[in-house]
């Protein structure tokens, strides 16, 4: 099982390349802090707020099924984000 701290790193790599991505997508499209792009960087800063909590919760039965279920969401959350940048770069 891959540790806890390597868990953490990995949610804090992805969101953060995908508000350095949104940040590079305003500075190229001249559009500085659009309000689409801080709709995303909120929306990113969220789920790593959530899903920090989620690792840092003391009280799992089960920390395998745990730790699994919020990788799984990482993924899930990240795709939904690239996809709706991808949506604002087109």
């Amino acid at each position: 099982m891959a540790s806890i701290r390597d868990l953490k790193k990995d949610i804090n790599f992805v969101l953060g390349d995908i508000i350095e991505a949104v940040t590079i997508w305003e500075a190229g499209s001249g559009n500085k802090e659009t309000e689409e792009g801080t709709v995303l960087i909120d929306k990113a800063i969220d789920v790593f707020d959530q899903l920090m909590d989620k690792v840092n919760q003391k009280d799992v039965e089960n920390q395998k099924a745990h730790f699994s279920a919020i990788r799984n969401e990482l993924e899930a959350k990240a795709t939904e984000l690239v996809e709706q940048l991808n949506s604002l770069a087109n």
